[in-house]
């Protein structure tokens, strides 16, 4: 999705996280990383928990999130 829509379009998305992928549930431009709360936008989505269905800003992240939930 372009950054650049108008607004009707440039809110949150509402995803359902996928192996590998995601499906738009509803359309927007970005997510919100479930442990920062920043905005990811979705074409730079690239790291979130199918199981949990949460999405992350980066590895570092990520990689904390999966050792609170006791994943790693």
């Amino acid at each position: 999705m372009n950054r650049m829509e108008p607004s009707g379009r440039g809110g949150e998305a509402r995803l359902r996280y996928l192996d590998g992928d995601y499906q738009i549930l509803s359309p927007g431009s970005f997510v919100r990383c479930a442990v920062t709360g920043v905005p990811i936008p979705l074409d730079e989505l690239r790291y979130w928990n199918v199981a949990h269905q949460e999405a992350y800003a980066d590895p570092a992240t990520s990689l904390a999130r999966h050792k609170a939930l006791g994943l790693v």
